[in-house]
Parts: C-alpha cells; sequence; structure tokens
C-alpha cells in the first residue's frame, strides 16, 4: 500500500501545472514529503505530466519523475528540483499572508525548495517549442545522506536520463544566479589518553587536553577565499562537534572533535584532506575522514550557459555557491551547473520558511523568457 493509500494519509490533490504559480505551489507544499515519504507528492507530479504534456516522454524511476522533450535540437539542458523536505515543524498546512508589505507563502518546503518545483513543472507543461531540448527531473531523498539521494542511484545505474549539455538546480537563490558550489568534508579528530581518577589526574593522561593544540590552531586559521572566473569561494575550517570523557570525576582517555572543511572547487577531495592533515601535523591525535563530496566548478563560460545568462537579463545577480547543492553531481558527469530558483537560502529548514509570491512569478517570468514563452 502506498504512502498515499494510508488511512493517516490526506487526500493527494491533483496539481494544475495551467494554472496560477501560487495555487500551485502552495498545492504541492500541502503534500507533506519529508525525505523517505515522497510517494505521494511524486505520483502528483507524475499524473500533472502526463495529463498537461504530451510534449513530453514522462517515466518513473522509484520517487523520482524524468520528463522529456525529443525535438531534435542540437542542445539538451536539465533542470532538476527535489520533492523532499526537512521534517515538518507545525508548519503545515501552508498559508498566504503579508510581510512587510510583501505577499508571502508561508510554510514547510516553500523555499527548499517547492517553490523551485512548481515553477520547473509549470515550464515543463507550458514549454512545448524550447529553443533547446529539456530534462526535466523531480527526484527524492536529497535532505538526507548522499548515499539515499535518488540521483546518486540514476548517476550510477542510468547515467543516461541525466546527461545534458548544461543543468539548472532550483535551489533557493533569491532568482539570483549561484555557480558551481563548495566541496565538504568531514573529520574525526580523536586524541587518546590514560583513564584515572580526576583526585590523582599525574596518573593518567587527559585526552580533552590533547585536543588543545587542534583548537588552537583551527582558531588561528586563515581561510583561504578562491577566485574562479571572477566569483569568490570562501572556504571554512571549523570544529562542529566535540565529545570526551565519561564522568565528573574521571580523567578522560578518549576526546573527538568532527571537523568540516568547506573547500572551493579547485580543490579535490585528496587535496582538502592532505590540507587538513598538513595543519594538524606535529597534533598528537588520529584523522579519520568520515564523509567526503567534491564540489563544482562554475561553469559559466559554456554556450548554454551563457544563452541562460543572457535570458536572465544583465541586471541578474550572480555569485559562487557557498554551500554544497547537487550541482556537484552534475559536474562530476561533466555537466557544467548552477543553482537558480526562488526563495531566501537563509530561511531554508527554519520554522518561520517563507517564500515572496514576487520572487515565485518572477523566476516563472524569467525563465518563460529563456524558453521561448510569452513574458
Amino acid at each position: 500500500m502506498s504512502t498515499a493509500d494510508t488511512p493517516e494519509s490526506a487526500p493527494v490533490p491533483a496539481l494544475d501545472p495551467r494554472g496560477d504559480i501560487v495555487d500551485l505551489a502552495a498545492a504541492i507544499v500541502d503534500v507533506e514529503s519529508v525525505s523517505g515519504n515522497e510517494s505521494a507528492l511524486a505520483d502528483a507530479v507524475e499524473r500533472a505530466l502526463r495529463a498537461h504534456a504530451g510534449h513530453l516522454t514522462v517515466q518513473r524511476d522509484g520517487d523520482t519523475v524524468i520528463a522529456r522533450t525529443d525535438l531534435g535540437r542540437p542542445q539538451r539542458v536539465l533542470l532538476a528540483g527535489h520533492l523532499d523536505t526537512v521534517p515538518v515543524a507545525r508548519n503545515l498546512p501552508s498559508r498566504r499572508e503579508e510581510r512587510d508589505g510583501a505577499e508571502v507563502l508561508w510554510g514547510r518546503g516553500t523555499v527548499d525548495m517547492k517553490g523551485g518545483v512548481a515553477v520547473f513543472l509549470q515550464l515543463a507543461v507550458l514549454a512545448e517549442d524550447p529553443p533547446v531540448d529539456l530534462t526535466w527531473v523531480f527526484y527524492d531523498h536529497e535532505e538526507v545522506a548522499a548515499a539515499d539521494n535518488s540521483l546518486t542511484r540514476i548517476a550510477r545505474e542510468a547515467p543516461q536520463h541525466l546527461m545534458a549539455d548544461f543543468a539548472i538546480l532550483g535551489e533557493p537563490t533569491s532568482a539570483g544566479v549561484e555557480a558551481g558550489c563548495k566541496g565538504t568534508m568531514k573529520l574525526d579528530v580523536t586524541a587518546r589518553g590514560k583513564a584515572a581518577h580526576s583526585a590523582r589526574d599525574w596518573v593518567g593522561d587527559n585526552a580533552i587536553h590533547k585536543l588543545a593544540p587542534v583548537l588552537h590552531r583551527l582558531a588561528d586559521y586563515e581561510a583561504r577565499i578562491a577566485v574562479i572566473d571572477g566569483l569568490q569561494y570562501r572556504e571554512c575550517l571549523n570544529a562542529v562537534l566535540a565529545d570526551g570523557g565519561v564522568a565528573g570525576n574521571v580523567i578522560p582517555d578518549r576526546a573527538r572533535l568532527t571537523v568540516n572543511y568547506r573547500f572551493a572547487p579547485d580543490t579535490t577531495p585528496a587535496q582538502a584532506e592532505a590540507h587538513v592533515r598538513e595543519l594538524l601535523e606535529g597534533c598528537d591525535v588520529e584523522i579519520e575522514v568520515t564523509d567526503s563530496a567534491a564540489g563544482a566548478l562554475p561553469g559559466l563560460d559554456t554556450a548554454p550557459a551563457r544563452a541562460f545568462l543572457a535570458a536572465l537579463g544583465d541586471g541578474v545577480r550572480i555569485d559562487a555557491k557557498q554551500g554544497w547543492t547537487d550541482v556537484a553531481r552534475f559536474s562530476a558527469l561533466g555537466i557544467p551547473a548552477v543553482n537558480y530558483g526562488p526563495g531566501d537560502p537563509l530561511l531554508c529548514h527554519t520554522d518561520d520558511e517563507h517564500l515572496r509570491v514576487d520572487e515565485l512569478r518572477d523566476a516563472v517570468a524569467t525563465l518563460g523568457r529563456w524558453l521561448g514563452l510569452e513574458a
């Protein structure tokens, strides 16, 4: 039995991609789709595409929906948006309200990234004669471990579905362009000591104290700013978690820091690891990489990217993406990619997540012009 059929689930509304974009976004937001529970929304997206878009070939891969045009155009652009959200925090169903003189759509997923999904779904239906062939990917499990992300599976098992000359990821960027992304790495830095009674510390060896040189080096670290294609990527190296000790009267024999390194996309994960090890050389610690993902170069000099930027106009804001996003997955396949979507990224995952309606409408109009639709 699917999630949509369970008694606890609300009926899934029929999505109308040809209607008002705000109504469409609200309907998508109101289908709860916390990671692992995307089936109902994937069903709704699939039904909408099959019902409203005869110019598309639609297929389902798990809870990922892929739609393609095959018009024989010389270039193909892929547009991808994830269906899942982080857990709900009493912020569903959605509602419209006024904020500082602007109308907003409030609720979980409005920014990250169901507003972008609504934009892509509407344009997938309306763009019947685009200047390039298009692939639309609505995918699951983005907000959880990389191994669970459906793009990971598809890139491994069916990479032909993701092949394109250029890719646009609908992550929130306040309708600006954020190019590429930084890489990320997590490392466990562990110190070993010898347990003893805290009243007789001279017979022990305090593992927590051994982490002091590590913390000093991290606190004094001057991060690199890498300039790539005129964009500044600010690296970050920080201790983000600390644990150690067993009781208030025991000298700890083990202590651990979790370190997160956000490195510029001109650096490989191997180079990033070597840099951290060099920084901590001489500290009495063990270092283990527990997770890593490469970044993505901007790729703004490709012909499809230049055409996309030209359609957005001279006033569009272009920045470096300071976080990590799935553009890195496309970069690994040799596909240049950018982030572009409605919504303030600072509101992602917040309890007060909300999206300005004017940004939503502007994103549809702007991308519509690029795809040859009337403004």
